[in-house]
């Protein structure tokens, strides 16, 4: 069963700031005026710990302390004496809960919670958790982990590199941002997006490799072309900007990848002030999940302007990569041979 809870959630955080449905910004010709940058960082985690059990929200207590642990862990890893790193080595992880190559300088996770104080992204199903993998999907996530066993993150699936991306690919080849998804989501840094509006189209603007979604908002059809990003309609519920998107040509960023082309995507933009924007997904990918589910962001305005986001700088960087991959490759084989 799926439960549609967004509008209780909604009128909580109206109720919290103030605002009422009214005196949300208005564009000329009278539609909900979404247009600014729009910050997303938060150190909410997608799915609820499960120390938390159906614990739903945070004390107020609780959040201080967890955003003042997170900036107290910044400024650890800041002041922190250098340490070197190795080749071949994590960029994600490292010791002492460094992030292994970057210097936590880099890094732009955020460090406050959502603003519901949730305990999970996901409000829907209840337990603030994914549901269950269909049996396929489950099937297809061991078979990639099998074949990937003792390759980094951001290393090549052996042999593969045009059809089999890995787990984390298309953010790797500089096609999609990792936190653009879509659908969108906090992630490591760049975590920003800028809409604009006319009368019959939104577009979305991620500054994580500059990915923009054109919407028409005019009814037209959806066209027979698959896209990386999908095809994206839009229309007005009221105050809210509801997005459907469908067409994809295989995964998106999101979720490492695990989605498909059987993806139904369904975003809701409302913005309840002047500073202040509720983002939610519903993910409805019957290959993929047993059942759909959903997540809500509540962003904040960046007074501050997009910045381009040159990713591998011209691609560079993905010479040395498959050069490196080949090498281990080459390595691995001559090891296996001279075994035998």
């Amino acid at each position: 069963m799926t439960y549609r809870f967004s509008g209780v959630v909604m009128v909580m955080i109206m109720a919290v700031s103030g605002v009422s449905a009214q005196e949300t910004p208005k564009t000329p010709w009278g539609a909900p005026d979404l247009q600014g940058v729009w910050d997303f960082r938060s150190i909410t985690p997608m799915e609820r710990p499960e120390e938390f059990g159906d614990k739903a929200f945070l004390t107020e207590e609780e959040a201080v302390n967890l955003e003042q642990e997170t900036i107290e862990n910044n400024e650890r890893l800041l002041n922190r004496s250098a340490q070197r790193t190795t080749a071949g080595g994590s960029v994600d992880r490292g010791e002492d809960g460094a992030p292994g190559f970057y210097n936590n300088f880099w890094l732009d996770r955020g460090t406050t919670t959502d603003g519901s104080r949730r305990t999970s992204l996901i409000v829907d199903p209840p337990n603030g958790r994914m549901p269950a993998l269909t049996s396929a999907a489950m099937q297809r996530k061991n078979e990639i982990a099998r074949i990937r066993r003792g390759v980094l993150t951001h290393a090549p699936t052996p042999g593969g590199w045009v059809e089999d991306l890995g787990p984390n690919g298309l953010q790797l080849r500089c096609i999609t941002g990792f936190n653009a998804g879509p659908p969108m989501t906090p992630g490591g840094y760049n975590n920003n997006v800028q809409l604009f509006q006319t009368e019959d189209h939104v577009v979305l603007l991620n500054e994580m490799n500059h990915n923009f979604r054109i919407i028409p908002l005019d009814g037209r059809d959806e066209i027979d072309l698959p896209q990386w990003t999908g095809d994206s309609r839009g229309y007005w519920e009221g105050d809210t900007l509801v997005v459907e998107t469908r067409n994809f040509i295989r995964e998106t960023s999101f979720a490492s990848g695990q989605t498909d082309a059987h993806l139904n995507l369904t975003e809701r933009f409302t913005r309840t002030s002047s500073d202040a924007l509720t983002y939610e997904a519903t993910i409805d990918d019957p290959t993929v999940w047993q059942e759909e589910w959903t997540y809500q962001i509540s962003m904040k305005a960046n007074e501050f302007p997009l910045y381009e986001y040159a990713c591998h700088e011209g691609n560079y960087g993905l010479e040395n990569i498959l050069a490196g991959a080949r090498l281990e490759e080459a390595q691995a084989e001559a090891a296996a041979q001279g075994s035998e």
